[in-house]
């Protein structure tokens, strides 16, 4: 798949992992439509890029909809990267008492519930493309997280969350070859995301210091970077690549 002249949908793209996304591709020749909550970000970034912003809540069945017509009113939607997402922390039991069902409830509406809303809006819209040379009409990207194999003390919701997107891949995937669609998902590590970056310089040094290689946090310019290559490569399907250093996380 060619990235040129093609719209493609980025959730959670006024900042971090998507904000990176739609600036590969805008760099690639590509028309990146921003559907984010961050309604200032989202209208700023857009506009440095020559791309669109909508607003959007990706739970929403409405707001995904609206999004989908705006990307497949701007050219020929190709692409969906899913990005938004949500990590709070908080234990089953703490001291702070019992977890809260409805903070559970919400991290897996937002993380998973909210990508499958999006991937399948998006693939609708994608399956009367043409085809290319490989018989592809659109490539759908969800981001997972380490935390779905290695869900660390706090992360019960979390983590839950992003080993639904993991299962979710695969059988995605199947449903959707026979359209030419393909599914993929990334899984960082320890990123530079605008959580990290709001820590406290030593805290930042630590959590680097805990990558086997290279030693130090991974940069959202090498997320998007991935995702380029995924969207290039036709062969890459139906899997999940842990983007991570080497990583394995510990307990806390």
């Amino acid at each position: 798949m060619q990235i040129n002249d093609k719209v493609f949908v980025i959730t959670g793209g006024a900042s971090g992992l998507g904000a990176a996304c739609a600036r590969m591709i805008a760099e690639q020749g590509g028309r990146p439509v921003i559907a984010d909550l961050q309604h200032e970000a989202g209208k700023a970034l857009a506009a440095e890029l020559g791309g669109k912003f909508v607003r959007c809540d990706v739970t929403s069945e409405g707001d995904g909809k609206n999004v989908m017509q705006h990307a497949a009113a701007w050219g020929q939607l190709c692409g969906l990267i899913n990005c938004a997402g949500i990590a709070p922390a908080a234990k089953v039991v703490g001291k702070d008492g019992i977890h809260s069902l409805q903070l559970f409830q919400q991290v897996i509406n937002v993380n998973l519930v909210g990508t499958f809303n999006m991937s399948r809006l998006a693939a609708a819209a994608m399956a009367d493309n043409p085809v290319n040379d490989e018989g592809e009409r659109g490539i759908i990207i969800l981001t997972a997280s380490v935390a779905a194999f290695e869900g660390q003390l706090g992360q019960a919701a979390y983590a839950s969350s992003k080993a639904g997107v993991v299962g979710l891949t695969l059988p995605m995937a199947r449903d959707l070859a026979r359209n030419g669609i393909r599914v993929m998902t990334i899984a960082p590590g320890i990123f530079e995301t605008p959580m990290l970056l709001g820590m406290p310089p030593e805290v930042q040094k630590a959590l680097g210091d805990m990558v086997p290689f290279p030693q130090r946090p991974g940069r959202s310019a090498e997320f998007a970077h991935l995702a380029k290559a995924i969207i290039e490569n036709a062969m890459l399907n139906g899997e999940t690549i842990r983007l991570d250093g080497a990583i394995r996380m510990q307990p806390k």
